[in-house]
């Protein structure tokens, strides 16, 4: 007769904290992440505006490690919660260009803290057995998060004006401060040969990074642009897709964490790729409200799978108190993604047009796949 050991327990108080933290930079995040382009006006103007965001928000994201190591998980996601937030209510009142990069550059600057801050913390909070599902979990509520206010910002805006929208989005972040105290103070600290250097030159660690980044392309061109490509159709079309969007990746998330558990994550790369090429693609159909609800919501699944997989299989390849190297490293190839889907588009849409850019996003994808091969032939 086999005894069968007590799975160890995923879900503790620390970690339910730790989920109040992320639903407000979520919000503080993705509310008026589709709001400010909105704003900025013009297709130039709203790349810009997106792409100011997501550069101080990779710049930072590298730096943020070493602010952890310092000053702590306690003081570093408050720094976070705090600078994501606050700002955000100068737009209500200023909206010169200048006014709108500044208030991006330091929110940008705080989702990096609470990113990469937030990320080792949630990893040292999971135990290994159960990663996959814990990091999905997290991911759910963030993702059930970010799919309800990316859409309600632009709906909200569209009713009420812009000033509602950045208000509700500052008092909810820094509410989220209140859950802090509560939350482990001190990193571990990092292994020799693990730090932030030495995992930008690990292939283990850059290449599901990389396979993940060339996803976040296409979600960075559809949070600015899908808006404005749909201003000719019906006015619920646009937060319907985007809607569409993380309501598909929250859920592929979850089942790719529980299958990543037990099959391995690595599996997962490929399907997840092609699926969201597949759905950027679909988004060329601009005239039809049905393919840009169906292509986000394809593109999202797709986009979830990989999310899961790609942190977990980094996660997984570097010993306790790596956490904050992998976090750093895995953030920034998400944001640098998105700046450079959001940068790439802004260059060529006003020359080649919506449904161009859209198929030109979902091609770029595709040299993903032989690096895909190259990781699974190195982990054999």
């Amino acid at each position: 007769m086999t005894v069968e050991l007590a799975r160890p327990r995923l879900v503790t108080r620390p970690l339910l904290l730790r989920l109040v933290s992320i639903a407000g930079s979520a919000v503080g995040f993705y509310l008026p992440l589709s709001v400010v382009p909105m704003l900025a006006g013009s297709s130039g103007g709203a790349g810009l505006a997106t792409v100011a965001l997501l550069v101080a928000t990779v710049v930072v994201e590298l730096l943020t490690p070493r602010l952890v190591a310092r000053a702590g998980y306690r003081w570093s996601l408050a720094a976070g919660l705090f600078l994501l937030g606050a700002p955000t209510v100068i737009l209500a009142f200023a909206t010169a260009p200048a006014v709108i990069i500044a208030v991006s550059l330091v929110r940008g600057a705080g989702f990096a803290i609470c990113t990469v801050a937030g990320g080792a913390l949630t990893a040292s909070l999971v135990p290994a057995e159960r990663r996959g599902e814990g990091l999905a979990l997290l991911g759910v509520v963030s993702g059930v998060t970010s799919l309800i206010a990316l859409p309600l910002g632009v709906w909200a805006a569209t009713r009420w004006g812009f000033g509602p929208v950045f208000v509700t989005t500052a008092v909810c972040t820094l509410a989220a401060l209140l859950s802090v105290p509560g939350l482990p103070g001190r990193a571990a600290a990092t292994p020799e040969g693990h730090g932030l250097r030495a995992g930008l030159r690990s292939p283990a660690l850059t290449r599901p990074a990389l396979i993940f980044a060339a996803s976040t392309t296409a979600v960075g061109v559809i949070v600015t642009y899908l808006p404005l490509a749909a201003a000719g159709l019906p006015a619920w079309v646009a937060p319907a897709a985007l809607l569409a969007q993380p309501a598909a990746a929250t859920a592929a998330r979850w089942l790719a964490g529980r299958l990543g558990d037990r099959r391995g994550p690595a599996r997962l790369f490929t399907p997840g790729l092609l699926m969201a090429a597949a759905g950027t693609a679909a988004l060329a159909l601009v005239d039809s409200p049905a393919a840009l609800v169906l292509g986000s919501l394809v593109l999202g699944a797709g986009f979830g799978v990989l999310q899961n997989a790609t942190l977990t299989v980094m996660f997984n390849r570097v010993p306790a108190g790596g956490e904050n190297t992998v976090s750093a490293i895995w953030n920034t190839a998400y944001d640098l993604g998105m700046a450079a889907g959001a940068m790439a588009a802004g260059l060529i849409v006003a020359s080649v047009g919506y449904p161009a850019t859209f198929l030109l996003t979902a091609a770029l994808m595709l040299p993903a796949l032989p690096l895909i091969r190259r990781d699974r032939r190195a982990a054999q």
